[in-house]
């Protein structure tokens, strides 16, 4: 039966593929529906639905958050956006115009370390999308610094790189309500990131429930079948809807395919039809 992918990345942010070639790969790849997510901005909406009615492709407009986290790392994916989601885009104005400034202070740690790493040079490869580390860590193995876009993170730009800065982040109760307000569908991202044991992990996102999300990702490209197993039960138990995607980037993450994951990953459309579902028992559009 054809899937579905309701995580995906675009130029627009940290992809490789424009909003219009991700909507065609996805039909080609024989997928029913999928979600552009991207990361802190919805620019690529507009061009990812127009090709979706060209592709015959059902779209599904979102975007990603990163919000702040005591473990681990915490992302919210929010679903069925509207096409212009005004008080969400000024909170991502902001967020990336603090990335930016992020950014711009990685690449001069970058060249306190002896490499010859700019911000003109990032944001050239950046192009039109919003600038993002795996940018920085093509300019890194430009300079000779690495010789993959995981080296560079390992060695200087992840979390205990030697060039890391953490970015600013909305409080997760803020990055809920500003999804609810736009009508979205809020959906915790890889909860496996979390990093609790198993308690405290099904506390967390019952706290995360009380705040208004609406779903967890129990179908993730990083998942093990026990994990998966082990979030469909909690989303049952904490009577949460069901998301799964891919998390696919195109060729900056090679080994992860469009709706595929990493060649195990199916996500049934029946997902898709429970969340239309709840939407409407709740007097949202779909």
């Amino acid at each position: 039966m054809p899937g579905i992918d309701l995580h995906t990345h675009s130029t627009m942010s940290d992809g490789t593929l424009t909003p219009t070639e991700l909507v065609a790969l996805g039909k080609r790849s024989g997928l029913r529906a999928l979600a552009l997510t991207d990361h802190d901005i919805t620019d690529g909406l507009p061009e990812a639905l127009a090709a979706g009615l060209e592709y015959e492709l059902e779209v599904i407009p979102g975007c990603e958050l990163a919000v702040d986290s005591d473990t681990g790392f915490m992302h919210l994916l929010g679903l069925f956006l509207p096409a212009q989601p005004t008080r969400l885009n000024a909170a991502m104005t902001w967020l990336r115009e603090r990335r930016a400034s992020r950014n711009t202070r990685i690449c001069d740690k970058l060249q306190s370390l002896g490499l010859n790493v700019t911000y003109e040079r990032v944001l050239e490869i950046a192009g039109e999308g919003t600038v993002g580390r795996p940018h920085i860590a093509k300019a890194i193995m430009e300079a000779g610094g690495a010789d993959s876009v995981q080296n560079a993170f390992d060695v200087y730009i992840g979390d205990r790189g030697r060039a890391y800065l953490p970015k600013d982040k909305l409080t997760p109760e803020k990055a809920i309500a500003l999804l609810k307000e736009e009508g979205a569908t809020t959906i915790l991202a890889h909860p496996y990131t979390l990093d609790l044991d198993d308690k405290a992990e099904a506390q967390r996102i019952k706290e995360l429930k009380d705040m208004g999300l609406d779903g967890i990702e129990v179908f993730y490209t990083e998942h093990t079948r026990t994990m998966t197993d082990k979030f469909a039960t909690l989303a049952k138990d904490l009577d949460l809807l069901v998301s799964g995607g891919s998390d696919f980037h195109g060729t900056v993450k090679p080994s992860i395919s469009l709706g595929r994951g990493r060649g195990g990953l199916h996500v049934p459309y029946a997902i898709l039809e429970a969340m239309k579902e709840a939407r409407a028992k709740q007097g949202l559009p779909v």
